[in-house]
């Protein structure tokens, strides 16, 4: 999929960020979703070959934005409604004199939102582009009167050449929501997490420096930095839950991992007239 971006999709779709020497990050307006993140031309995000671009159905792939729910909601889809809205353009991409290449995007409560959640919002995804870094910010706005409840998670896709190969350190001592075991709660006692099965956890109040091994084509480690976002969800479907994924390839949990910052573990309350800032920023170096 990576080679076909940006000319894969219309113009209107997607948002370009590019601060030269093929560092590229590519953005599409559906769910806000992060297409590709390119480091001196190297691919850092995994998106499904069999992704679908419906302008309905969230894409698999890269980093979609899920609010105002994670997981299933009794009120509309599971994960929420900002992944499968179509976003606006609020900043078109702009170089700073710093070199670092910053757009936002938005989305605003409508009447389809609000007949699932009824309150008024409204989103802004900054995105800051530089050389080895990229940062997303996001701010939530309750233009309401009332206030309002919400979980968020920037839902990220990591490429990997080889996820046997692929570890995430900083989790050690954390106590995790095991959600393929009922919800269980137990505590990681590895320094560097591998995995070789179905994984589906949620780390609490995790450090803020975690560091993703052998991401892109294996040859850098992802150091990632968050703030305001306590819980890591990590995520690897494996082989049989691969297979029962119509918008993922049977072998392509080989190459993924999910790496997610979010506030999951339990809501945010944001009173009328304020406003919830978070962000995670992803650095790249070379691997050891």
């Amino acid at each position: 999929m990576s080679n076909q971006l940006p000319s894969h999709f219309p113009a209107g779709d997607v948002v370009l960020l590019d601060c030269g020497d093929d560092n590229t990050a590519l953005v599409h307006l559906h769910g806000a979703t992060l297409l590709s993140w390119k480091v001196n031309g190297e691919e850092i995000l995994f998106v499904s070959e069999k992704a679908v671009f419906d302008g309905k159905k969230a894409i698999r792939g890269g980093i979609p934005i899920v609010f105002p729910n994670f997981g299933p909601w009794k009120l509309g889809p599971q994960h929420g409604f900002g992944r499968i809205k179509r976003w606006s353009l609020a900043i078109p991409p702009t170089k700073d004199k710093h070199g670092t290449v910053i757009a936002a995007i938005s989305l605003e409560d409508d009447e389809e939102t609000r007949r699932m959640w009824n309150y008024k919002f409204r989103l802004v995804y900054t995105l800051e582009l530089q050389a080895t870094s990229f940062t997303m910010n996001l701010s939530i706005h309750n233009t309401d009167i009332k206030a309002f409840d919400f979980t968020t998670l920037l839902h990220s896709y990591i490429r990997t050449p080889d996820i046997l190969n692929t570890s995430v350190t900083g989790l050690s001592g954390l106590v995790y929501v095991d959600k393929l075991k009922k919800n269980k709660k137990s505590t990681e006692l590895r320094e560097k997490v591998f995995m070789d099965e179905n994984y589906d956890r949620i780390y609490l109040e995790c450090p803020k420096d975690l560091i993703v091994s052998h991401v892109g084509c294996g040859k850098h480690n992802l150091f990632i930095k968050t703030f305001n976002l306590p819980d890591i969800v990590i995520w690897n479907p494996w082989e049989e839950k691969a297979k029962e994924m119509s918008d993922f390839g049977d072998d392509e949990y080989k190459y993924m991992i999910c790496v997610e910052g979010g506030m999951v573990s339990s809501p945010v309350t944001v009173n009328g007239g304020k406003q919830f800032e978070c962000s995670q920023t992803f650095i790249v170096t070379p691997a050891d």
